[in-house]
């Protein structure tokens, strides 16, 4: 295909630069070729030059938030398989915790690129380095990435609607009539729990599973 006059060809980095843009500030939904193309004031061709469909963007995109997932893998191969776990989970909650509306896309198809790659090899290899069968390693890590995406859906910009959410919530927690909800009364000061005190405190949870798992009780 010739390139249309006047209109040099976009970097695949500025180009994947500006699709993550749009989707922290708009949302996973208003991404598509012509929004991009939009924003890049450039044409929908240049795009296709790149990528054959919006799903291979996706891809990019997603891979992109992966590479910011702030892990060492020598600290990981050094560590327990319950703290190598337990780092990879947080280290991917806190980076779609700062890409608040990429978790959407993550559900349109698995992780494959290269960056998701390397943190989902640091992982099971601490798995595998550590007892855990293969079969067992690959189920322990899709039931943490399935754990940390089932979280980060529930991320809303910050200052917006949870926590509003969260404030009406408390406010009828503690306000509820005890003689029909004596329990939720007793509790109401602790209600709700916040998305990253529920993540850590399951988060354990999941990992004491494991290991009862791995160690057969």
């Amino acid at each position: 295909m010739r390139r249309s006059p006047g209109r040099p060809p976009v970097p695949l980095e500025r180009i994947v630069a500006a699709a993550l843009q749009i989707v922290d500030e708009e949302g996973a939904e208003v991404l598509s070729m012509r929004t991009l193309a939009q924003r890049l004031g450039s044409g929908t061709a240049t795009l296709y030059r790149h990528f054959d469909n919006r799903s291979a963007l996706v891809a990019h995109v997603v891979d992109r938030v992966f590479g910011t997932v702030e892990i060492k893998g020598d600290e990981l191969a050094a560590a327990g398989w319950q703290e190598a776990c337990r780092t990879v989970a947080q280290a991917m909650f806190d980076a779609l915790g700062r890409h608040r509306g990429v978790a959407p896309l993550l559900v349109e198809r698995i992780p494959i690129g290269p960056h998701a790659m390397a943190v989902r090899e640091s992982c099971i290899a601490a798995l595998l380095a550590d007892g855990f069968p293969p079969k067992t390693a690959a189920q322990a890590y899709a039931t943490l990435s399935r754990y940390v995406l089932g979280f980060a859906i529930q991320f809303r910009g910050p200052g917006g609607a949870a926590q509003l959410d969260g404030a009406e919530a408390s406010a009828v927690f503690r306000e509820a009539d005890p003689s029909r909800y004596p329990a939720t009364v007793a509790v109401a000061a602790w209600m709700p729990v916040p998305l990253e005190d529920e993540f850590a405190f399951g988060l354990d949870l999941v990992l004491d599973g494991l290991g009862r798992l791995r160690d057969g009780d």
